[in-house]
């Protein structure tokens, strides 16, 4: 059982190996999606790179996740997982499945800790108190010695 840490924060400033990029089935070519949330930021600040390997894995199952490189970000690598279906909704069974096939991913490549942001909470429509409960709860039936880190997403003020 897993007991993430949670922090109100920036995913792509988190001191982590890996992130997870909460993403969609990987139906739609990744060039014609407006850059949005955790996306658009990694697009902005990652660059291009890991979407181009995204687009040549095809569709990924509902919950499901690959892996890519990170780009230009100082990482080891990101986690794309599907946590939205067709008509861009999330639910109880994509974050979930998302959650538990991220950490198996996490797991086989021996990342050290990884970052997750609320998945379903934006695009996907769900909420972020609820999506982050049913977060949790997918964590209580996943074992790793990773170190996880959940971000709830907060603009830093401006000096």
């Amino acid at each position: 059982m897993i007991t993430p840490h949670i922090v109100d924060g920036d995913l792509l400033d988190q001191k982590v190996e890996v992130i997870v990029n909460a993403w969609n089935r990987n139906i739609i070519p990744w060039w014609l999606l407006v850059p949005q949330g955790v996306s658009g930021a990694i697009k902005r600040r990652g660059g291009y790179q890991p979407f181009r390997e995204l687009g040549r894995m095809g569709a990924i199952p509902l919950g499901g996740a690959v892996q890519t490189s990170a780009g230009r970000l100082p990482y080891k690598a990101i986690i794309h997982v599907a946590g939205i279906n067709m008509l861009w909704r999330s639910s109880k069974r994509s974050i979930q499945s998302s959650v538990v096939s991220a950490m198996t991913l996490v797991n086989r490549e021996k990342f050290n800790s990884v970052a997750f942001p609320i998945i379903g909470a934006g695009t996907g429509g769900f909420g972020e108190e609820g999506a982050l409960e049913l977060m949790l709860e997918a964590f209580t039936s996943v074992d790793s010695s990773a170190t996880v880190t959940i971000v709830r997403f907060r603009r830093s003020p401006r000096a």
